[in-house]
C-alpha cells in the first residue's frame, strides 16, 4: 500500500469494468489483465473513483479512534462540512460535544483557521490585484492544489500561498492547548476530521511544508454513527450549554463548507466558485489559455458541492447545503446579538509559503525537451492510427492515452480489440495465401520421382 497516497485499491473487489479510468482527471488509471492499476505519480486523491466505483473496489486509508493512543492529550478538529450531516434539533455545539465524547480531550472548529486564512487572503488579494496579477486561485482543497502541480504548471504562481484552514486550526490548537496544559506541543494529538481522503494525503505527503502539523485524519463516515448516538443520548439542555462553549467561529468560516463560502467573503464580486474536479480543469484550461480576464479570485472544490459533497462525508449535498445555511444564519444572528465566539481572525497574519509548490512531471514524456517533443509527434501518429472510438476497452480511457502508454513502451498497438482485429484478419489472409501456394505446389511434389538406394 502506498505511504504517499489515501486512495486504496482492493484487487479482490475490483472486475475490470473500466468506469474509473473515465473518471480520473489525471489518468492515474489502468486496466490491465482483468484489474484496475493506480500509477501513484499521477494520483491526486480526489477520491473521484471511490465515488463512481459500482463494486466499491477503491476505498480510502483512514485514521481510526484507536490511534489517539500515542499521545496524552487528544484533540478533534471538526470539518464545516461535519455539521451538515446532521438535521434538526442538532446545533453545531451539540455536534462538537457529541464529537468530544468520542476519546478526545478538547474539540476545535476547522471553521476558526478559515476565518484566519479569509482574512489573510483579503490582503494578499488586494495586494496582488495592485499589481495586476489575477486570478489567484485559492490553495484550500490539497486535490486541486496537486491537479494544478501535474496538469497546469504554469498556474502554480497563481496559487493563493497560505497552509489550508485546517494546518491553521492545528498550529494555533497546538500552541494554545501547550500553553493550557503546560504539555510539550510534540505530546498533543491532533485529529482532523475529514470530508475526503486528500485531507490525509495531505498531512502524509505534505504541500509547501516540511511536516503537517496534524497528526491522523478520520473519516466523517466512520465517525458520524458514533456522534449520531451521543446527539441521541444527549440531555438537550446540557448539550447545548456544553456545546456553545466550544464555538469559536462565526459565520464566514462556517460558509466555507460549500462551494462560494470561501470566495464571498473576499469583498469582491469578480470572482468565480467552480466545484466538481472535472469542471475545475475546464475552468483552468480557461486560465491557462488567456480566456478568463474578467475573474480576480477563483475558489475551485474538488468535488461537487464543496466539502459537503466529499465522498467520506454521509448526507446528501443537497440537503447537506440547505442545513449549513441554517447553520452559518445563526452564526450570523448570534454575531449581531453580541454573542459570537468568533475568534478576532484579522489580528492573526499567516506568513506566505517560504516556497511554492513544485510542478509534478509526471504526464511528460521525457525530461529532455527534445525527446519529450519527438515522443509527441510519435503519440499523435499512432492515436492517428487508432480508431478514435475511447471505448475504454484496451484498459486506458481514451486513444490517445493508449497512444501515451505505446509511446512509453507500456502498452502496444494490438491491446486496442480494433487494430487486434485488423492484425488478426492480416494474418489470417497472409495463412489463406500460403495454404493456397502450398495446395498448388503439393501435386507437383506427388508426380516428382521417389530416388531409393
Amino acid at each position: 500500500m502506498s505511504k504517499l497516497h489515501s486512495v486504496k485499491l482492493n484487487r479482490d473487489l475490483c472486475v475490470g469494468c473500466t468506469t474509473c479510468i473515465q473518471r480520473c482527471p489525471t489518468e492515474a488509471i489502468r486496466v490491465r489483465n482483468g484489474k484496475a492499476q493506480i500509477a501513484e505519480n499521477r494520483c491526486i486523491d480526489c477520491g473521484e473513483c471511490i465515488r463512481i466505483c459500482p463494486h466499491h473496489a477503491k476505498s480510502a486509508v483512514m485514521d481510526t479512534l484507536e490511534d489517539l493512543g500515542g499521545t496524552a492529550f487528544n484533540v478533534a478538529l471538526a470539518a464545516p462540512s461535519l455539521y451538515a450531516q446532521f438535521g434538526p434539533p442538532a446545533t453545531r455545539g451539540m455536534v462538537l460535544a457529541a464529537l468530544g465524547l468520542l476519546g478526545f480531550d478538547a474539540v476545535y472548529e476547522v471553521a476558526q483557521g478559515a476565518e484566519i486564512v479569509t482574512a489573510s487572503t483579503v490582503a494578499y488579494v488586494q495586494e496582488a490585484l495592485s499589481q495586476g496579477r489575477r486570478p489567484l486561485i485559492s490553495s484550500a482543497c490539497p486535490a486541486v492544489v496537486r491537479l494544478i502541480q501535474m496538469r497546469f504548471p504554469s498556474l502554480v504562481e497563481n496559487l493563493v500561498p497560505f497552509d489550508s484552514p485546517m494546518e491553521v486550526t492545528a498550529d494555533l490548537a497546538r500552541r494554545q492547548l501547550a500553553a493550557k496544559t503546560g504539555l510539550p506541543q510534540d505530546k498533543i494529538g491532533v485529529f482532523f476530521i475529514s470530508p475526503c481522503p486528500a485531507k490525509r494525503t495531505a498531512v502524509i505527503n505534505p504541500i509547501a511544508r516540511s511536516s503537517s502539523g496534524v497528526n491522523g485524519v478520520i473519516a466523517i463516515s466512520d465517525l458520524y454513527p458514533l456522534i449520531l448516538a451521543g446527539l441521541e443520548k444527549m440531555d438537550a439542555k446540557t448539550a447545548l450549554q456544553e456545546g456553545e462553549k466550544l464555538l469559536a467561529a462565526g459565520s464566514t468560516g462556517v460558509r466555507w463548507a460549500y462551494t462560494g463560502g470561501e470566495a464571498i467573503a473576499l469583498h469582491t464580486e469578480r470572482y468565480l466558485a467552480v466545484d466538481g474536479i472535472h469542471n475545475v480543469i475546464e475552468i483552468l484550461e480557461e486560465v491557462e489559455n488567456e480566456r478568463l480576464h474578467d475573474v480576480d479570485f477563483i475558489e475551485a472544490n474538488a468535488c461537487l458541492g464543496g466539502c459537503i459533497g466529499g465522498p467520506l462525508t454521509v448526507a446528501n449535498r443537497f440537503s447537506a447545503h440547505a442545513r449549513q445555511r441554517a447553520f452559518v444564519s445563526r452564526a450570523s444572528d448570534e454575531a449581531k446579538k453580541g454573542r459570537s465566539g468568533a475568534v478576532a481572525a484579522a489580528a492573526v497574519t499567516l506568513q506566505p509559503w517560504a516556497e511554492l509548490p513544485p510542478p509534478n512531471p509526471a504526464m511528460q514524456l521525457d525530461e529532455d525537451i527534445v525527446q519529450a517533443m519527438q515522443k509527441y509527434e510519435q503519440l499523435k501518429q499512432i492515436a492517428a492510427r487508432l480508431p478514435g472510438l475511447n471505448c475504454g476497452a484496451c484498459g486506458a480511457p481514451d486513444c490517445e492515452a493508449l497512444a501515451e502508454d505505446i509511446v512509453r513502451g507500456e502498452a502496444a498497438e494490438t491491446d486496442c480489440i480494433f487494430k487486434l482485429k485488423e492484425r488478426i484478419r492480416t494474418v489470417a489472409a497472409v495463412m489463406s495465401e500460403l495454404g493456397e501456394e502450398m495446395n498448388r505446389y503439393a501435386p507437383h511434389r506427388e508426380d516428382e520421382p521417389h530416388d531409393r538406394p
